[in-house]
């Protein structure tokens, strides 16, 4: 419930102005929004405070000697799952916009905020407050692009929406829970989304005309655990590239600097996350973090065809590797990056150590990014449980 209001002549930053956070800034929204009076205690690029959101959200903070909670976060129940009817041109089988409609339906909550896209372009963002099913649906599938989701809370006072789902990536649900307590709600639920390597919608564009045939007909792509890239197209054919033919020098620098700084990579504060990389091919990946977040995983589990979750092989070779590869930004030509694509396919990590895989060989990348571009801030933003993933690496000298 809300127990205060941000002050009166708090407004958006105007059109142009410098973020606080600068060039880490992962425009989020919350500058856009009133609640930029809290920006210096809730932006996760000038503050973090990871253990006092776990904590507030779910009770407790993560375990640093349980090696599931010290990847994937606090948690009550991790599991995969696909819908049994998977809504059509949903980007998997669709659990998290189900549970968006059904949220709505159930009379759950007044509002969903989720994220349309532009009229125009498939791939802008539209933070939306979505107050029916098909608004929902019409929502579905991820834009893996930078977008302003909590710049729609500046919507809330006076709109009647008094308990909201939210569903957005880590950056997004660290501002959004540090003020919590301020917004003009009785309920709040967190549905998040694992999320790791954004673009601005240029960066986006880059990577397209890099990597695939037909930048202009994809509708999604995702980074799978078959080291590929899997693209669908709008005619619906589908089209993959092996990790390890990316062309890295040119695509080194196309991500933006907030995802080059991040390690909340499977979205701590979030009630539910329903992602994929702890999955095998073919389902989604489920972490229940506290009793809301069951709450919501009640309202669709009747509909899923549910599994455990499965883990094998071994990704610390592998990682170590990446970094050297990816710190000289080695181009393979095409047919060792697939031959390499099929071995690492047949004998690399599947399922959750698939999942530490992405999040050792990222968190270890992220320090390298932040010891050269922000030394000043790598003391205080790189998470406890952060630190003890990079350690287990060695990284290139400075």
């Amino acid at each position: 419930m809300a127990v205060s209001t941000p002050h009166e002549r708090a407004r958006p930053l105007a059109k142009g102005s410098t973020y606080p956070a600068k060039d880490l800034c992962s425009q989020c929204g919350l500058c856009d929004s009133r609640w930029v009076a809290y920006v210096k205690q809730s932006c996760a690029f000038l503050t973090q405070r990871f253990e006092a959101m776990e904590t507030a959200a779910h009770g407790r903070s993560r375990d640093l000697e349980n090696d599931d909670e010290l990847y994937f976060g606090v948690q009550q129940r991790m599991l995969t799952a696909r819908l049994q009817r998977p809504i059509e041109g949903a980007q998997w089988t669709g659990i998290a916009s189900r549970i968006g409609m059904l949220a709505l339906e159930t009379g759950l909550v007044d509002a969903v905020l989720c994220v349309g896209q532009s009229p125009d372009d498939r791939f802008t963002p539209v933070p939306q407050l979505a107050r029916t099913p098909a608004e929902v649906l019409a929502a579905r599938v991820n834009k893996p692009t930078l977008s302003p989701n909590l710049k729609v809370l500046e919507q809330l006072p006076g709109s009647g929406i008094h308990r909201l789902l939210a569903i957005g990536v880590g950056c997004q649900i660290q501002a959004l829970r540090a003020v919590q307590p301020t917004l003009p709600l009785e309920q709040l639920y967190v549905l998040g989304l694992p999320c790791v390597d954004n673009v601005s919608r240029q960066g986006l564009q880059t990577f397209l005309e890099s990597t695939v045939s037909s930048p202009q007909t994809v509708v999604h792509y995702e980074f799978m655990q078959d080291f590929r890239i899997h693209f669908r197209h709008s005619d619906g054919s589908e089209e993959t590239v092996p990790f390890f033919g990316l062309d890295t020098p040119k695509l080194k620098d196309v991500f933006a600097p907030s995802c080059l700084s991040c390690f909340d990579y499977t979205n701590a504060g979030a009630d539910l996350v329903v992602g994929y990389m702890g999955a095998t091919l073919g389902r989604q990946w489920l972490t229940v973090r506290n009793p809301k977040g069951q709450q919501l995983l009640d309202l669709v589990e009747a509909e899923l065809d549910v599994a455990p979750v499965t883990s094998s092989g071994n990704r610390q070779a592998a990682v170590q590797q990446g970094i050297e590869a990816y710190d000289k930004a080695v181009k393979l030509p095409l047919w060792l990056a697939q031959l390499i694509g099929l071995v690492v396919e047949r004998f690399g990590p599947k399922g959750l150590e698939y999942g530490r895989f992405s999040i050792d060989s990222h968190f270890t990348r992220n320090a390298l990014w932040l010891r050269r571009n922000h030394p000043e801030k790598l003391e205080a933003h790189i998470p406890a449980f952060a630190q003890k993933i990079i350690s287990r690496y060695r990284l290139p000298k400075t």
